[in-house]
């Protein structure tokens, strides 16, 4: 019964979490200030030219990127885009251990995270997505 009436959109619940748990951390970089130390201490010991406007790529990858993944609108391109960015989260936190709990955090949850991005890649927006409702998948 309960099973049966919830499975089909299982994939859909999964995949508008993976892109709502991102909003907060791109409004966060967006409108809660923090912008010019995320450019200072998370881009800039990378080494990537302008900082800053890298710093505002994520920020609107995840709020925006968040927000259409989570509806399933260019669920590819989006999907894509921050299995690469988890992919460098990942091996930047790699050096800090496996826990996420530990000082400066470990690669486990972004693991996890990468992993969901991929899957959700390969897979699309599903039956539930504005890519299927417009007819387009990306």
């Amino acid at each position: 019964g309960l099973y049966d009436c919830i499975a089909p959109y299982s994939y859909s619940i999964i995949r508008f979490i993976a892109g709502a748990i991102l909003v907060y951390h791109g409004y966060g970089k967006l409108f809660g200030g923090i912008i010019q130390n995320v450019a200072d201490h998370v881009v800039a010991p990378m080494g990537l030219p302008a900082p800053l406007a890298w710093a505002y790529f994520l920020g609107l990858l995840e709020f925006a990127g968040g927000i259409a993944l989570a509806i399933g609108f260019l669920t590819r391109p989006i999907a894509l885009m921050l299995t690469v960015e988890f992919i460098i989260i990942t091996f930047w936190h790699s050096s800090n251990g496996y826990s996420f709990s530990s000082p400066k955090g470990g690669f486990e949850y972004p693991l996890v995270l990468l992993i969901l991005y991929a899957a959700i890649f390969f897979r699309g927006g599903g039956r539930v997505s504005v890519d299927k409702m417009i007819g387009k998948e990306f």
